[in-house]
């Protein structure tokens, strides 16, 4: 019953005619400025509603993230770009590198998806890997790797709406680089570092170049103080184990040719000058022992103490190295040349005592000649006008002692007169009392280093 058949003058209204009816008493009650009040209050709230956390944003409690995406399946592609931000060491003796780099993973894991009207991508830091699946790449043959920690860890993870990932760190890797020293200091190193996945085979997981040779950039003011950089190259390959099959194994390829001017001017040069050095003796008088004797033993000493430094830069290898030859090349030189002067003092030794009995005795005794007083006093001695002190002592006791002061004043004389005549005569005199061994070495040793000098840089350079 309606309020049209209890009272008759009352009028009728559908239900829309009622509800705006309704509405305008509202209006005329209730003041305007009341209603704005009450829809701003309602906008005010709606701000008060809590924003979706990354987990319910990206489905991260619907799925075990434990399983590889497509577990069970075909094995998932993992694409890989590197870049290098610099080579910070090269160590011959512990035979690695140090290298600083920018190590990218994409891949696609449909569990992340999630919609996204403008079709932006969403970044986070580290905090979210360890709630999700990431490949287990590592660096085969390293020693020591870290990730980057300052201000915070090095690491961003972009995920896109459909599902690919991208996963980036920045780390540094000291790795081994078999190198071969036999060409040292005129040597090329090639180094590699390797990645691969750890628990993952080829069945699981497929590990690939992003963009084939393009996935591997470098900072274009890398630079080594003792090598120059040749080359960077990606490449990939297969490694099996015997217990767990076989792994995608990517490879960075660098060549390293090392810069020789340091070496030259700390081994190979001071090695030259000894070398050159000990020719020097081959001038020398044969019998000013002590000069000759001294410049020998300085130029081996000094020869020894440079294969020594050498030595300690260098890892204790079983092999030949290139600068061992040269050294120990050079070192024989001077060796020999000491040895050169060990026979020219023997033969001349021989020569003087066959010269002695040849001369017999004068007055009882042996007479002290030139080439003995130069063998005792490192002087020389002319044989024209030495006189012989034994004799003269003996004649004193037979005569009288003013006749040998006349003849003490003689000799004086005669010794002021020899000193004058060598003046101008030393180097005459000099080349006159050379041993022919020290006139052929004076040649050969020249000739056959600078021989074995053009033979040497030939063959290494």
């Amino acid at each position: 019953m309606d309020l049209g058949t209890l009272i008759p003058d009352f009028p009728t209204f559908s239900n829309t005619s009622f509800f705006n009816f309704i509405s305008t008493v509202i209006s005329l009650i209730i003041p305007d400025s009341t209603i704005h009040k009450q829809i701003k209050m309602r906008k005010l709230d709606s701000t008060k509603v809590q924003p979706l956390k990354s987990e319910q944003l990206l489905h991260i409690e619907d799925h075990d993230f434990a399983l590889r995406p497509g577990f069970g399946g075909s094995p998932i592609p993992v694409g890989i770009d590197v870049q290098v931000e610099s080579i910070d060491s090269i160590s011959e003796v512990d035979m690695d590198f140090t290298m600083t780099l920018y190590l990218r993973h994409y891949w696609k894991d449909e569990r992340l998806s999630f919609h996204s009207n403008k079709n932006k991508s969403m970044t986070f830091d580290g905090r979210l890997i360890k709630k999700i699946w990431v490949p287990d790449v590592f660096f085969v043959h390293s020693k020591r790797s870290f990730i980057h920690d300052t201000t915070v860890e090095n690491i961003m993870l972009r995920v896109y709406p459909d599902g690919n990932v991208l996963f980036s760190l920045r780390i540094t890797v000291s790795a081994m680089c078999f190198m071969d020293f036999s060409r040292f200091p005129l040597d090329t190193q090639n180094c590699s570092l390797q990645l691969e996945s750890y628990a993952y085979n080829e069945d699981d997981l497929m590990l690939y170049w992003k963009h084939g040779n393009k996935s591997l950039s470098t900072d274009e003011h890398i630079s080594l103080s003792q090598f120059f950089i040749e080359e960077f190259s990606a490449s990939s390959g297969l490694a099996f184990y015997s217990s767990t099959g076989w792994y995608n194994r990517l490879f960075i390829n660098f060549a390293l040719r090392r810069h020789i001017f340091f070496f030259v001017l700390q081994s190979y040069f001071p090695a030259m000058l000894m070398v050159m050095l000990s020719w020097v003796s081959f001038w020398i008088d044969r019998r000013a022992v002590p000069a000759r004797v001294s410049l020998g033993i300085t130029t081996v000493l000094t020869m020894s103490t440079i294969m020594t430094g050498v030595s300690a830069s260098m890892p204790q290898v079983s092999y030949i190295k290139a600068v061992d030859v040269y050294l120990w090349i050079s070192f024989l030189f001077v060796f020999l040349s000491v040895i050169e002067y060990a026979a020219v003092n023997y033969l001349t030794t021989i020569e003087e005592r066959k010269q002695l009995k040849k001369r017999g005795k004068v007055s009882g005794t042996y007479s002290i000649d030139t080439v003995q007083a130069m063998a005792f006093d490192g002087c020389f001695h002319d044989t024209d006008v030495d006189m012989d002190l034994t004799d003269f002592s003996d004649q004193c006791e037979e005569h009288e002692t003013q006749a040998c002061a006349a003849s003490v004043s003689d000799v004086d004389t005669t010794q002021i007169k020899r000193k004058r005549s060598l003046k101008g005569n030393v180097g005459r005199i000099i080349l006159q009392n050379n041993h022919v061994i020290d006139t052929y070495s004076r040649i050969i040793f020249p000739s056959v280093y600078i021989v074995f000098n053009f033979f040497y840089w030939g063959l290494y350079i």
